[in-house]
């Protein structure tokens, strides 16, 4: 009987905390724990992206990132070709094998483009920088958070939406209840079966920023797999 009481206790307790925490203050305790000294910011770093897929050579990707100075750039191989995007500030350039002014056949077939470099800026720092990057001009954060169960483990689940001018997708967040990580993300598009949702395992320090040392994406209609993306830094 004392056991049984001490869980209904424990249950009401998390439902009772999970409806009177906010969703702001449940990002920032999940800023607290991902990026305790406010390192984003001014990150300065290099990472290290392998991106396995079912079918297909693995990408490598070399990923610079300087957040004060307004540079980014990418160097991803795949089999026998290597591309680059950089930009820097309002600069934006690219070369394939080392060809840095590659003809208009080449670059519409690797899709060699400015819209791609600012693509890949904006995907990488995106990804490697949240939940930090939850705090950006134009993100609408739900106050209610829900309690949910996701592959059988329960979350503390935010949900966040944006200005049309930023992004019509609709993601949702879910945080660990005792540690505040971030373990899952999923987003949906207008369709309500389309869109994704990324499992995290693992955790990579760099810059004192603990970030996911592996993602594995999947489609939300069917559980398909897509790949994983698997992190680690430049000693």
């Amino acid at each position: 009987m004392i056991r049984l009481t001490t869980l209904l206790l424990l249950f009401v307790s998390l439902t009772t905390f999970s409806q009177e925490i906010t969703g702001d203050e449940l990002l920032e305790k999940a800023i607290q724990f991902h990026d305790p000294n406010n390192n984003w910011a001014t990150f300065k770093g290099t990472l290290l992206v392998t991106m396995e897929t079912p079918k297909g050579a693995a990408r490598k990707s070399e990923i610079s990132i300087n957040l004060p100075e307004e540079y980014f750039s990418v160097i991803a191989k795949r089999d026998t070709i290597t591309t680059e995007y950089i930009v820097d500030k309002h600069n934006i350039s690219f070369s394939i094998n080392g060809d840095k002014n590659p003809s208009e056949e080449i670059k519409k077939k690797f899709n060699l483009t400015d819209e791609r470099a600012k693509l890949f800026k904006n995907y990488y720092t995106y990804l490697y920088g949240l939940p930090m990057k939850l705090k950006d001009e134009g993100t609408i954060i739900d106050q209610k958070v829900e309690k949910k169960n996701f592959k059988g483990t329960a979350y503390l689940v935010l949900k966040v939406t944006y200005n049309k001018d930023v992004g019509k997708d609709i993601w949702y967040f879910y945080f660990n209840p005792k540690t505040y990580a971030m373990e899952v993300y999923q987003f949906f598009k207008e369709a309500k079966d389309s869109g994704e949702y990324i499992l995290l395992s693992g955790l990579k320090t760099i810059n004192e920023i603990k970030m996911p040392e592996s993602r594995a994406w999947y489609y939300n209609k069917d559980n398909g797999y897509l790949g994983t993306d698997i992190l680690s830094s430049k000693e």
